[in-house]
């Protein structure tokens, strides 16, 4: 696929159910990722994380910029990941695992610590357009 401009990058990311909590493309505001910049017509590759931006790549054109950010987006498995369940309840995020096999939808399920290093929560994930088709899972099993 041949990309060319920031707006075709965007238009394919939402097309294909792309995460944009992480990247920012066309101006969309994150808390940390990555994104593209335009400052005085040089293109910008950068990442964001507690409030610190660190510029990492320069384009002249938007073309190049552009091709640039869909290849590493398009690696990125996170990017099209979806977070639908986020509890400290580890029978709910067993229950949320059970009827996403029952819809054989493709999920990813992880524990990480929250709130010190003895309390985890659970998270789920599902990928790309499988979250349209799980939004009444999300009412079911609001994260907490």
């Amino acid at each position: 696929m041949l990309l060319k401009t920031i707006r075709e990058l965007e238009q394919w990311m939402k097309e294909n159910c792309f995460n944009f909590d992480s990247y920012s493309i066309n101006g969309n505001f994150i808390y940390e990722g990555f994104g593209i910049d335009n400052s005085g017509g040089l293109f910008i590759w950068y990442y964001t994380e507690r409030g610190e931006r660190d510029n990492l790549k320069y384009f002249v054109t938007e073309s190049e910029a552009t091709i640039y950010a869909y290849n590493q987006i398009k690696a990125d498995k996170w990017a099209k990941a979806h977070c639908i369940g986020f509890t400290q309840n580890k029978m709910k995020s067993i229950e949320l695992g059970n009827k996403l096999n029952e819809m054989n939808i493709a999920f990813f399920q992880d524990e990480i610590p929250y709130n010190g290093k003895h309390l985890f929560s659970y998270r789920t994930f599902v990928f790309g357009c499988d979250v349209r088709k799980v939004i009444g899972l999300k009412q079911e099993y609001p994260s907490e």
